[in-house]
């Protein structure tokens, strides 16, 4: 997961941290950095074709973000129910990004869709 540039500027850091020690995960490596722009290219490089993908790498890389790697059964199925819609707007009551997301893009959260994803994407912050 990733607490990004909105919700670590906005204080949210705790409170992130929180509901997810509330919801049973395990948090197994925690960092706090500085997405370049070419780990942040890398990392969305998934998105490189999309006509939003210029604005993600500056956003991302417009502060400080914290990563995070965490286990519990059935984590990203939880994690992206807790997390709620990437729009703020039409997340669920008391899901992080409703709680927190300010637009699609500062929506507070990343999450990995799917297991094959989240394990691609903790090797990217995370050794084995």
């Amino acid at each position: 997961m990733i607490i990004k540039p909105d919700s670590v500027r906005d204080g949210h850091i705790g409170h992130i941290l929180t509901r997810i020690e509330e919801e049973s995960f395990r948090i197994t490596g925690l960092r706090y950095l500085h997405l370049s722009q070419q780990q942040a290219e890398e990392f969305y490089a998934i998105h490189k074709e999309r006509p939003f993908f210029d604005s993600l790498v500056r956003y991302m890389t417009s502060g400080p973000v914290v990563v995070g790697r965490l286990e519990r059964e059935n984590a990203v199925e939880h994690w992206r129910k807790v997390i709620g819609s990437t729009d703020p707007t039409k997340a669920p009551p008391g899901t992080i990004r409703a709680l927190y997301g300010i637009s699609i893009e500062s929506n507070a959260v990343h999450g990995s869709d799917s297991v094959e994803n989240g394990v691609i994407e903790t090797r990217f912050f995370f050794e084995e």
